[in-house]
């Protein structure tokens, strides 16, 4: 009797990188609406002039925010770190990485958290203010998912889940965290540079 062979096993789609891809998209999406909504407020209320648009006597510290983008691009370089250490089956970098881009993110909300007492900002009077602390806000909340996202990739090499033919979830997490990296720059640029 003549039978066919049976089939190839099928190829698992990706289909963490995909949303995770498509969840960076839509954040890419917020953030850069945010930054929109920011520089038009900017431009109605002051013409683009950074003396009538900043309240009088506010300070935006330069130096904390230029560390918080250094910091941001080496939690990116720290997130594809752990992606090389995956694909070559170790685990104990591939966790030390991991912990590594947490404890950045921490930095990053520990530098914002020092920004915004630098600032003094007075959300009530300031329209200045309402808007700094809605994009910088919604940011800190994406890193902080970007913070759980390395946790629980950490735990899950820990756990032996990912090996060097399966580590989708480390590469979306290296994914995100180089989504954050361009929307701090961004967010860097307009908020904190051209203000």
């Amino acid at each position: 009797m003549l039978a066919l062979p049976p089939a190839p096993t099928p190829t698992r789609p990706r289909s963490l990188l995909v949303a995770t891809a498509l969840g960076v998209a839509g954040a890419a999406a917020l953030v850069g609406g945010l930054l929109a909504v920011y520089m038009h407020l900017r431009d109605s209320v002051g013409g683009g002039s950074t003396t009538t648009w900043l309240p009088s006597g506010v300070q935006v510290p330069g130096i904390a925010t230029n560390i918080m983008l250094i910091t941001m691009v080496g939690a990116s370089i720290t997130a594809q770190w752990a992606v090389y250490a995956i694909a070559r089956d170790n685990r104990r970098d591939t966790v030390t990485a991991l912990v590594l881009t947490a404890i950045f993110g921490v930095a990053v909300i520990n530098a914002q958290a020092f920004t915004y007492l630098q600032m003094g900002l007075d959300v009530s009077t300031e329209p200045y203010a309402v808007a700094v602390y809605t994009v910088t806000g919604t940011f800190l909340i994406l890193v902080s998912v970007g913070m759980v996202f390395a946790g629980l990739g950490a735990f899950r090499s820990l756990g032996g889940r990912y090996s060097a033919s399966r580590h989708e979830g480390i590469s979306a997490m290296a994914l995100y965290w180089h989504f954050l990296t361009v929307a701090f720059a961004a967010i860097w640029y307009f908020v904190y540079v051209v203000k």
